[in-house]
């Protein structure tokens, strides 16, 4: 479905890296949405529970073969398994997403797989250090000069973010999908980023 926000979780993922994307999506500063411009949904390599670095356990909503065509967004949510056999299969995955226009994100070792296959070569871009997406990417990485070193980058449907950036990344791509007003997304933001005791002491 074209509202639906898709976060690609291999095992071992980054379970903070989504956490305030996918609850501004869902939830308002005081309930759930009754009707949320987008949906959150789960993408696995299969229909198995996917673990996260912490131990949780998360049911996918889909697999990589099973996932729908339209959707809002593609979301690489960060960990150790984007190193793996399994990754590989999310390329052409990317691909498409890409050639339609979809928004793409890609944080944390995300954005090294995104670097890894040259998704990163023709667009602005950060991640965990221009070192660590050279030493991924090899031969395929061939925009070092299109770093920038900044916790989250948008260029054009693509943002990248490094693993400390969970709400940069949230922010941008809250921006990119209009999920709310610009004025509510940085409010949202800076609540999270400063804090209760600061923005309202």
């Amino acid at each position: 479905m074209k509202n639906e926000v898709l976060y690609v979780l291999l095992d071992e993922y980054a379970a903070h890296e989504a956490v305030y994307l996918s609850q501004a999506i869902s939830s308002d500063e005081v309930a759930m949405k009754q009707h949320p411009k987008y949906i959150n949904k789960v993408v696995a390599a299969t229909m198995r529970p996917v673990r996260s670095i912490g131990g949780f356990r998360t049911l996918p909503d889909y697999s990589l073969e099973t996932m729908p065509e339209d959707y809002a967004a593609l979301v690489l949510i960060g960990g150790y398994g984007w190193k793996t056999e399994v990754a590989e299969a999310v390329v052409p995955i990317v691909q498409k997403a890409m050639a339609k226009g979809i928004i793409v994100g890609a944080i944390c070792n995300g954005a090294s797989f995104m670097a890894q296959h040259g998704f990163l070569n023709h667009i602005k871009h950060t991640g965990n250090g221009v070192e660590q997406l050279k030493l991924w990417g090899g031969g395929n990485y061939t925009n070092e000069a299109g770093y920038v070193n900044k916790q989250a980058v948008s260029d054009g449907r693509i943002v990248t973010a490094n693993g400390s950036a969970t709400l940069e990344f949230a922010r941008e791509l809250l921006i990119l999908l209009e999920n709310d007003t610009e004025e509510r997304i940085e409010m949202y933001y800076q609540f999270n980023k400063q804090g209760f005791v600061q923005l309202f002491s």
